[in-house]
């Protein structure tokens, strides 16, 4: 309500130089991330040591769990599911995607501030790229996902939903919805991000775009900065299409007037 993040008061708990020096450390990790998703953190220790920062790859690892990072390459109990949830099956593999609303993906990411830091989700069409809906929380619990999903359903549902196997995204609540709403669960196999490979460029897009230029000072900057960006990403942003360039808004347009002929 007062624009702090939570991350950010929690901090408290340590030493001010501490808490400036972690969170120095962060936004390193989150740039090099967004760079090579495929470094661990073996990989990500060895680039901070060679930017003369001294730190070991515990420390490395504590931070990227805090972050909700994990490399993509195929590697097991990559995912965060509980064990008393279902697992549903990866229904995509061989699929055309030839028409929006066919499938509909999500998935979560570190939004860093000046003083602390947010996490993002966000729900897109894979057909047509066209963001459904969005929100942020400062914590990592499923609420905010179930926000943006029951957002994203006032406008239409797709055939398939398309999810890693994050606690967030296989707990009963999440899954429930989309089964009463007669949507097929499809779930990213273990170790393979790139499963969900739109929604990672759209990350890609968001951070070098948006969020590394404009350096939030507290939530509420980010919340209403976010918005304008995810209004022009779908509405003038210049998506690739066909060999040229064309706006999201205007290609949901066009094929929304195919689909009705």
């Amino acid at each position: 309500m007062i624009g702090l993040s939570r991350a950010s008061y929690y901090y408290k708990a340590v030493s001010e130089t501490e808490e400036k020096y972690n969170l120095l450390l962060m936004r390193l990790i989150d740039e090099q991330f967004t760079k090579t998703p495929f470094y661990g953190t073996r990989r990500i220790t060895a680039f901070l040591n060679r930017q003369g920062y001294k730190i070991n790859r515990k420390r490395v690892r504590r931070l990227m769990e805090l972050m909700g990072l994990e490399a993509i390459y195929p590697k097991p109990n990559i995912s965060k599911g509980l064990k008393e949830h279902k697992k549903y099956p990866y229904l995509l593999r061989g699929i055309e995607i030839t028409h929006p609303n066919q499938v509909w993906s999500t998935d979560i990411t570190y939004i860093r501030l000046k003083q602390g830091f947010i996490y993002l989700t966000a729900i897109i069409d894979w057909h047509s790229r066209y963001v459904l809906s969005w929100e942020i929380s400062t914590t990592l619990d499923k609420d905010f996902c179930i926000k943006a999903l029951e957002h994203a359903l006032e406008s239409g549902k797709p055939a398939i939903f398309n999810t890693d196997q994050g606690t967030q995204f296989t707990s009963l609540e999440f899954t429930g919805r989309l089964e009463d709403a007669g949507i097929k669960i499809s779930m990213d196999g273990r170790g393979r991000a790139l499963d969900n490979i739109f929604v990672e460029r759209l990350w890609r897009s968001v951070k070098y775009e948006e969020v590394y230029i404009k350096d939030y000072r507290d939530v509420r900057e980010a919340k209403a900065e976010l918005g304008n960006y995810f209004k022009f990403y779908n509405a003038e942003r210049l998506h690739q299409s066909c060999g040229g360039f064309i706006a999201l808004s205007i290609m949901q347009h066009q094929l929304r007037f195919i689909l009705t002929i």
